[in-house]
């Protein structure tokens, strides 16, 4: 393994924080860094081939911003138990029908509910098991000590 010394200083900063486990924030300095910058050729080699193209990283973090909105979240997990109608969803989560369906037409373009018009009145859905894997990991994630 190819590897380079460089003495540089590392994980200095006033006024930085990040989120912690715990949900506190910790100062940048708290953070635990390398006492000297080590590069890893061999790694980074590994690294570079495996990273997915700028495409389709931008279009993981736009699908992640979708679940970044509580009202989505509760809508999901309305559509984990039944397809239901926005007049359901609206009585469910007790929000406005318009409210509703705002949020419904983010959830589509992300591809994450399906819907289908029977009658006078449109169901929605689940898109897939995916939504429901995504949800129950992330939820895992936030339980974890």
């Amino acid at each position: 393994m190819i590897k380079r010394k460089i003495s540089v200083k590392h994980c200095t900063g006033t006024g930085t924080f990040v989120s912690g486990k715990e949900g506190g924030l910790l100062s940048i300095n708290e953070i635990e860094c390398c006492d000297t910058t080590e590069v890893h050729e061999e790694l980074l080699k590994v690294v570079h081939e495996k990273m997915p193209g700028e495409e389709e990283l931008y279009d993981l973090a736009e699908l992640f911003k979708v679940f970044g909105d509580s009202t989505r979240i509760r809508i999901l997990f309305v559509l984990f138990e039944a397809e239901v109608c926005v007049c359901d969803l609206a009585q469910a989560l007790r929000m406005t029908q318009s409210a509703i369906s705002h949020q419904l037409k983010i959830l589509k373009q992300a591809k994450l509910v399906n819907s289908r018009r029977e009658g006078k009145s449109v169901f929605y859905s689940l898109a897939d098991g995916h939504v429901r894997t995504i949800i129950a990991q992330g939820s895992e994630h936030i339980r974890e000590s």
